[in-house]
């Protein structure tokens, strides 16, 4: 959603936009053709966002989950259908691994991540056969080994879904800590929006589609209160935009963006009421 997502940040020249999943660059490169030619990368996670000044920029726009280039480098870890390291973090620089992480967790543990970040119903007969490999000195340490124990106990899933999607999934979400850093980037995004700017989200995860649109809707509903009814009703910090989903050109071109949502919103203030 490289156009859409663009578009609704309304670039304007002369602002400073926050792009926080570089990635490939596509949306970076899109947002500087469209202003000024200006470009600073730091190699942080959304948290960061909280660090620039308040009112500094107009637009935060967020790509979550993991990236093409990642998914297709197998060093990398995230992949189950080509063989490598069984690591997934995105900055492999610091942290553990998934390997080091299952190598001394406890199998309720285990269980509850691929549960609760999976949604992945085999989620106890997956931690059992995990911590049964470790105990035997045999816990996989690479992607094609763990999707393999994966599939033995997982026996039914959807057509045309790798029987481990749901497993990498909730482990690739826990080991990067993904929902607490987009929760503390949301939060931030209050702060750091000047008053008219935009925020667009692209979520491809029922739970962070869940955590934004959630957050939008705490933002910008208004709250009526029968108690004091001749109260005035509080400014609320941001407008939502809507929602908006790929188009079946860009779903046959990229199989992969099927499952995207994005949302937006537009942050209020006074400054743009008396503009």
């Amino acid at each position: 959603m490289l156009k859409e997502a663009v578009e609704a940040l309304d670039v304007q020249a002369e602002a400073t936009y926050v792009d926080t999943t570089f990635g490939r660059g596509g949306h970076a490169k899109r947002i500087l053709a469209l202003g000024d030619p200006r470009l600073k990368i730091r190699h942080q996670g959304f948290a960061a966002l909280s660090q620039l000044p308040p009112n500094s920029v107009k637009g935060v726009l967020m790509d979550l989950g993991v990236s093409s280039p990642q998914i297709d480098n197998p060093q990398r870890g995230f992949s189950f259908r080509n063989d490598g390291p069984l690591d997934m973090r995105m900055d492999s620089s610091k942290g553990q691994s998934v390997y080091e992480w299952l190598s001394h967790a406890k199998t309720e543990q285990i269980a509850q991540v691929i549960r609760d970040l999976g949604e992945e119903r085999f989620a106890n007969g997956i931690a059992k056969a995990i911590t049964a490999k470790r105990e035997a000195g045999q816990l996989p340490d690479t992607t094609l080994g763990m999707a393999a124990l994966v599939a033995d106990v997982v026996k039914t899933r959807e057509a045309g879904q790798n029987p481990a999607t749901r497993t990498f999934q909730a482990f690739r979400m826990f080991i990067n800590g993904e929902l607490e850093e987009l929760q503390q980037a949301l939060d931030a995004s209050l702060q750091v929006l000047q008053p008219g700017g935009r925020l667009v989200v692209i979520s491809f995860h029922s739970l962070e589609d869940r955590m934004v649109k959630q957050f939008i809707a705490k933002h910008s509903r208004e709250v009526y209160d029968r108690r004091t009814p001749f109260a005035a009703t509080p400014e609320l910090p941001l407008r939502a935009l809507g929602r908006q989903r790929p188009s079946a050109e860009e779903i046959q071109a990229n199989p992969r963006s099927r499952s995207a949502i994005m949302r937006v919103a537009e942050r209020v203030g006074m400054a743009q009421e008396q503009a």
